[in-house]
């Protein structure tokens, strides 16, 4: 009897054993299962991102390489400049109203006088009647004291600004671009004499100099463009001055000199296209600046000659008028302030566009 229990309790255990390894075995071969398809989905995955992560690769090496479907591209300075300026909305802004009114200016003949009437001439039979009139849709800018269109002068006055402005930077442009580029590349007895010479000029008030040279040249336009052009060379010189002694430094500058180099060929070729984008800078802020001493002289009387419309002469003719007729001061005022503004906007853009440390070069 106790050998049939005991054979019992044995056959019982045998099949518990049968059954824990069953199922054992069946519940690692599921965790197997699903170990591998883990391991398949997770290979997948990191098969997917790695495709992705080599196609975002080759984005961006594309951009910075410059090849589009192909082809090359050549990127330099001015490119990348352009590039940068387009994306700075207050300078193109500021190059807008530029164009503006140099198209403007130049073609006034074609429709100022047949719409608004002559900028000088004075009817003296209607002049009574025309004379101090508000803005209107036939005189968008009033009419001064004899009855003139004001819009019509301010036009015509636009060439007298802009032409100033631009000739006489281009005068100080050209004479800083020289004495700057002897000072810095010779150095020595040159770098001393032009220095202090620029010296001299900055001791003196700028406008109180210009006045004090068209006192001895005379009245008129001609003599502002040479006043103001030769007046503003030292800043300039001082500018290129600084950046060719930072280029003349670099390696390439060396490396043509040994080659045996001209002065000349390292100065155009190496030194130049390298060191004028801070000049192109400062010329066109300093345009805004030569607008605004002619201005400043013609409201002195020693500016353009009447009865040749000029903005500054326009503001000294509307001022005793400034309580009852603003419009006479307040347009041509607009008119420097909005165009200086814009010239200054455009540097801006152009300092900012010209770093070749800028990040998204």
């Amino acid at each position: 009897m106790a050998m049939l229990k005991k054979k019992k309790e044995a056959s019982k255990q045998n099949l518990l054993s049968k059954q824990l390894k069953e199922g054992t075995d069946k519940a690692f071969a599921e965790h197997e299962e699903k170990r591998q398809a883990a391991s398949e989905v997770k290979s997948a995955q990191h098969a997917v991102d790695e495709s992705e992560r080599h196609a975002d690769y080759r984005t961006e090496y594309d951009a910075v390489v410059g090849l589009e479907a192909g082809e090359n591209t050549t990127r330099t300075l001015w490119s990348d400049a352009w590039g940068r300026l387009r994306r700075n909305k207050l300078a193109i802004i500021g190059a807008v109203w530029i164009l503006i009114m140099v198209l403007v200016a130049l073609t006034a003949d074609l429709w100022a006088p047949q719409m608004l009437g002559s900028p000088t001439a004075i009817e003296s039979q209607d002049m009574a009647s025309l004379s101090l009139l508000p803005p209107s849709l036939q005189h968008p800018f009033g009419t001064d004291m004899l009855g003139r269109d004001v819009l019509c002068r301010v036009v015509y006055g636009a060439r007298i600004s802009l032409a100033v402005g631009l000739l006489a930077t281009a005068i100080s442009s050209l004479i800083g671009l020289v004495m700057g580029a002897l000072a810095a590349f010779y150095g020595g007895i040159w770098d001393t004499i032009i220095m202090r010479l620029a010296d001299i000029f900055l001791a003196f008030p700028y406008t109180l100099f210009v006045i004090v040279m068209l006192a001895v040249l005379g009245s008129g336009i001609q003599n502002v463009f040479i006043a103001i052009g030769i007046l503003g060379w030292p800043s300039i010189a001082r500018v290129f001055r600084s950046a060719i002694l930072s280029v003349k430094e670099n390696d390439y500058v060396d490396a043509a000199r040994s080659m045996g180099a001209s002065d000349r060929r390292i100065i155009g070729r190496h030194i130049f296209p390298n060191s004028v984008a801070s000049v192109v800078v400062y010329a066109t802020m300093n345009i805004g600046g030569a607008i605004l001493t002619e201005s400043a002289l013609s409201y002195l009387g020693m500016g353009v000659t009447p009865p040749n419309p000029s903005w500054g002469a326009m503001i000294q003719d509307g001022q005793a008028y400034l309580a009852t007729e603003p419009w006479l001061m307040l347009m041509p005022g607009l008119a420097i302030l909005t165009t200086v503004l814009a010239f200054t906007l455009l540097g801006d853009g152009l300092r900012d566009a010209l770093d070749v440390k800028m990040k998204d070069a």
